[in-house]
């Protein structure tokens, strides 16, 4: 699997699934999640009133991924999996880590052979950036998806996308 990074707008990402850093009402937000939802139009947010009507009345669990269609995206899919809040106190690196790779197996379900990411829990929930990426990074490194031959990590911002591309080209330990 190749992975890439790119800036940009991951809701102009031309893929075969999107990755929406979702919370856990699944019913749109802010950050990628609200800009998902905006851009997608209704059909995504009518799927994902469904799935909460029949197998996550609670919720979308952190680290969980499901997949609805992408409505008026420049994709087919968007794969929604709730990052973990950043804590100092708490390592949750694993949670973070799952919503990765649960993506991936959701992209696999579904067909996927391109999926474009956002930095998962990176943006309002406080995710170290360099941190962030390097989670990202262990995960799609290391997987072998059955269908999945691109997966593209989409930085919002300059910044962002530098910090990335320093954690990508450093040597992996």
């Amino acid at each position: 699997m190749e992975i890439t990074l790119v800036e940009g707008d991951i809701t102009a990402q031309r893929v075969d699934a999107v990755v929406n850093a979702a919370n856990s009402s699944l019913l749109g937000g802010g950050g990628v999640d609200g800009a998902i939802h905006r851009r997608g139009g209704p059909a995504i947010l009518a799927e994902c009133r469904a799935l909460r009507a029949s197998h996550y009345g609670k919720g979308l669990p952190t680290g969980k991924a499901v997949a609805t269609t992408a409505g008026e995206l420049p994709a087919r899919w968007v794969i929604h999996t709730v990052g973990p809040v950043w804590s100092a106190t708490e390592d949750r690196s694993g949670l973070l880590r799952d919503c990765y790779a649960n993506s991936l197996r959701v992209a696999d379900e579904v067909g996927a052979a391109t999926v474009a990411f956002p930095l998962i829990s990176a943006g309002i929930y406080g995710w170290p950036v360099d941190d962030a990426v390097a989670q990202a990074l262990a995960v799609l490194r290391s997987a072998i998806p059955a269908s999945v031959t691109e997966a593209r990590l989409v930085l919002f911002g300059p910044d962002t996308h530098a910090t990335a591309r320093r954690v990508f080209d450093s040597p992996v330990a």
